[in-house]
């Protein structure tokens, strides 16, 4: 399968989540790209030659997207593709501290698809800083369970 993964972080966990994830997919021999910038919009990631979409994402702030995140969020805002032939999944790092803006940055990106018509595949995965030292971990987990459901 082809398979995007879009990384949105700020203190670098949703970026090894991620490269831990790409480097997973590659030796179980799909086509995996890790995108961290998404500056050049929505076709120079050729989302429609995707099988599937994978958001990584941490939440900064008060409840927003890593500053990496928001060109992309904006663009999809803006030009809102059709994107109900994309499945999708999400990971969502966050600290439950932060009570109602845990995980905030991957429900909200798992809003936007939804809108667009993307398809969600399995349950989003959101991940607590303070229970999971080790995020990558949980990921792989989620990331095998994940995979045979973007064939449904």
């Amino acid at each position: 399968m082809n398979i995007l993964v879009i990384v949105g972080t700020e203190s670098g966990n949703a970026q090894m989540v991620g490269e831990t994830v790409v480097e997973d997919l590659i030796r179980a021999g799909h086509d995996a790209t890790l995108v961290e910038e998404c500056n050049g919009g929505l076709a120079v990631l050729a989302l429609e030659a995707r099988d599937a979409l994978l958001v990584c994402t941490s939440t900064h702030g008060l409840g927003e997207l890593p500053d990496n995140l928001i060109p992309f969020a904006e663009v999809l805002k803006a030009e809102a593709p059709d994107l109900s032939r994309l499945v999708y999944g999400i990971i969502a790092l966050g600290d439950q501290t932060y009570g109602e803006t845990f995980c905030r940055a991957g429900k909200d990106m798992d809003a936007l698809l939804a809108s667009l018509g993307a398809h969600r595949r399995g349950d989003r995965l959101e991940i607590d800083a303070c229970t999971q030292p080790l995020p990558d971990e949980d990921a792989l987990a989620w990331l095998k369970e994940w995979l045979p459901l973007l064939a449904s």
